[in-house]
């Protein structure tokens, strides 16, 4: 049996709101394969896209691990940097900041590879696309490619990066839209600039949190069928919904209630 790209082994992860501990992932262990279409489902506050931002790595868990291509996203628990205000720390996990949080220097390479990995080997497509509103739709989608090189580095690399930004608006229909703004956009539209912008840098992973949600029903379909053209052309794709209907089509449906898989 093959390896899994991306899989998650034992996943806690715990919030603190004021004195009480919320516990929303318990427990949770997922493999996806290479090319894989995943439809995450559950109710409102069930866990579902707390398990996205932990697989992607938007987000630590104070317990368990996430392996993309054979090789951890988080470092050992002793020394994992939960975000400042999350920091429940079930198991007496370090305080970031103290000096075992701050870790050596494995621990920073691996939070490096981390961020790396967020911009060259995962998309995010999300509800309410987080679209620059100052920047017209060319200049949202090529936007990722400048993240981590130098200005002289961007603009050895421009004219091949606005090339493929270019084909990208071509194939969701809004090449004829390049230099809009966001706001002169239908929802749609929007939708389908925050596609482009996550497919930029050819991500092995895209994930797409309630990518309908803020969209009419037609609307909705219309995008569906983009992301499920993308997955048969080879795209991974992992998407969360609360629409069981739309979750169907895909290759596989994972059901999270309360924090477990059932």
């Amino acid at each position: 049996m093959s390896r899994p790209l991306l899989s998650c082994d034992d996943i806690y992860k715990t919030y603190q709101l004021g004195r009480t501990e919320l516990a929303v992932l318990r427990g949770v262990s997922l493999n996806i394969s290479r090319g894989e279409f995943v439809g995450i489902i559950g109710s409102s506050g069930s866990g579902k896209s707390t398990l996205l931002h932990v697989l992607s790595g938007l987000d630590v868990p104070q317990r368990g691990q996430v392996v993309y291509d054979g090789k951890p996203l988080f470092e050992p628990e002793g020394v994992r940097k939960i975000p400042v205000g999350r920091d429940s720390r079930p198991n007496g996990g370090a305080r970031a900041g103290s000096s075992s949080a701050r870790g050596s220097s494995d621990d920073r390479l691996m939070e490096g590879r981390r961020n790396d990995l967020l911009n060259a080997a995962f998309g995010f497509v999300f509800q309410f696309y987080h679209l620059l509103p100052e920047f017209d739709v060319l200049e949202n989608v090529v936007l990722p490619q400048m993240v981590g090189q130098s200005m002289a580095g961007w603009l050895a690399n421009r004219e091949k990066g606005s090339t493929r930004a270019l084909g990208l608006l071509e194939r969701v229909g809004l090449r004829d839209r390049m230099h809009h703004r966001p706001n002169e956009l239908s929802g749609g539209e929007r939708q389908r600039v925050a596609i482009a912008r996550a497919l930029v840098n050819q991500p092995a992973v895209l994930f797409a949190d309630e990518p309908t949600g803020n969209l009419d029903g037609r609307t909705g379909q219309d995008i569906f069928g983009l992301l499920k053209d993308l997955n048969k052309a080879g795209q991974t794709l992992v998407m969360v919904t609360h629409d069981a209907e739309l979750a169907k089509q895909a290759d596989r449906v994972v059901r999270i209630v309360d924090g477990r898989l059932q």
